[in-house]
C-alpha cells in the first residue's frame, strides 16, 4: 500500500463513515483478532462500524473485546444485508476472495457498491478491492493492521483493548512465534502490544490453556487414526461426523490436531480429513515444513489455499473417496516430499 493510497484512506476515515468489518467463514484467531482490533480503532475515530462474521466460531475465542458486538451472518442475514447495504467502506480481513466468506454472503459483498478495502497475507488475491494491503510475507493480518494504523499516523491509538486483539492473531498464526513467518519486526510489535497492555500470559491461557474433556478425548481418536507414509514423509489423520458427535464436538476443538502429525520425525507433510455432515463436505487441512507448498497442493487438487505452509481444502467426495485421492497423487510430488 504505498503513500498516496494511505493518504486517499486517511481522507475517507477523517469524516464519520457506515463501515462494515468482515473476516473469512469460520474465523480464526487472526480473522477475529485482526477485524475486532480494526474494529475498536475505528470506533475510536467516530466511525459506525461492525464486525459481521460469516459464521460463529470457537467458544475459546469468545473472551475478545468487543465479542458480544458480533454479528453472526448465518443466522442474522436480515440485520447484516441492511448493515451491508447501506455501508461507505468495507474491510474484507484475512482472506482474499469473495467465496472464503461463504456462498450466501460473497454474493452480497460482490453486489455491494461500497469501497472495499482488503487487509491479507493469503496468496494469489483476487482483485477486487479498491486499496489492497496484501503481503504474503506478513505472520498474519493482525501484523498487517498493526502496521496498517500506524501507517496512518495512529499508532498512539493503539490501547489495552486493541493490543490484546492484535496479539491473539500474531500468536495464533505464528504457532506462537515458531513459525517462520515470524521477523525481527514481528517481535518488535509483540513487544510493543505488550507495552500497551496486552497480557500475553493471560492471552495465551484463554486461548491454549482451557480444555474439555470431551476434546482431549476427540484428541486421543485422531491419533489412534493417524496414519504414515514414511518413503513420503506424509502423515494424515481421519475424523468422522459420528466420531466428532461421539466425544461433543463444538466448533474449535479440532484446531491444531493436523500438527501432532507434522511433529513426527521425518514428516514434512501433515493433513487432516473431517467429515462435516452439515456442510456435506470433508473438511481438509494441510501443514508442511521447509519448501513444500501446500498452498498449491490444496489449490491443484482440493479447491482450497492458504500459505506454502498452512492451507486448507475440501472434498465433497465421501471420506473412502477422498483418502483414496490424496494417497494416489502424492507419488505425484516424490522428488518434493523427499
Amino acid at each position: 500500500m504505498n503513500t498516496t493510497q494511505i493518504s486517499e484512506i486517511k481522507a475517507l476515515l477523517s469524516t464519520p463513515k457506515n463501515i462494515v468489518i468482515v473476516p473469512h467463514r469460520n474465523p480464526d484467531g487472526d480473522a477475529m483478532g485482526s477485524t475486532l482490533g480494526l474494529y475498536h480503532y475505528l470506533k475510536k475515530l467516530n466511525h459506525n462500524a461492525t464486525v459481521i462474521a460469516p459464521n460463529d466460531y470457537p467458544d475459546f475465542l469468545k473472551w475478545l473485546p468487543g465479542d458480544d458486538t458480533v454479528l453472526k451472518y448465518e443466522t442474522q442475514l436480515e440485520e447484516g444485508n441492511a448493515l451491508l447495504e447501506k455501508a461507505d467502506l468495507i474491510f474484507t480481513l484475512d482472506f482474499n476472495a469473495y467465496h472464503r466468506a461463504g456462498h450466501q454472503m460473497a454474493e452480497v459483498l460482490e453486489a455491494s457498491n461500497a469501497t472495499k478495502i482488503m487487509i491479507d497475507h493469503h496468496q494469489q488475491p483476487d482483485d477486487y478491492a479498491k486499496y489492497m494491503y496484501s503481503d504474503v510475507r506478513m505472520s498474519s493480518t493482525c501484523e498487517m493492521v498493526y502496521n496498517f494504523i500506524e501507517k496512518l499516523g495512529d499508532e498512539n491509538k493503539i490501547d489495552e483493548t486493541i493490543a490484546s486483539c492484535l496479539y491473539v492473531g500474531i500468536m495464533t498464526d505464528t504457532g506462537s512465534f515458531r513459525f517462520s513467518a515470524t521477523t525481527t519486526k514481528t517481535h518488535q510489535i509483540i513487544g510493543s502490544l505488550i507495552e500497551k497492555g496486552a497480557d500475553n500470559s493471560q492471552i495465551h491461557n484463554n486461548i491454549y490453556d482451557t480444555n474439555s474433556y470431551s476434546r482431549l478425548q476427540l484428541l486421543g481418536r485422531a491419533l489412534q487414526n493417524l496414519k504414515v507414509i514414511p518413503e513420503l514423509r506424509t502423515a494424515y489423520t481421519t475424523l468422522s461426523q459420528a466420531e466428532l458427535d461421539e466425544f461433543n464436538f463444538k466448533k474449535g476443538d479440532t484446531e491444531g490436531f493436523v500438527n501432532y502429525g507434522l511433529s513426527l520425525e521425518g514428516i514434512i507433510f501433515a493433513a487432516i480429513f473431517i467429515e462435516s455432515k452439515q456442510d456435506n463436505i470433508i473438511k481438509i487441512s494441510l501443514r508442511s515444513k521447509g519448501e513444500f507448498s501446500v498452498n498449491e497442493f490444496s489449490r491443484a487438487h482440493f479447491n482450497g489455499g492458504g500459505h506454502t505452509n498452512a492451507a486448507g481444502g475440501r472434498s465433497e467426495e465421501d471420506m473412502e473417496t477422498t483418502i483414496n485421492k490424496f494417497i494416489s497423487i502424492l507419488p505425484q510430488y516424490k522428488q518434493d516430499l523427499s
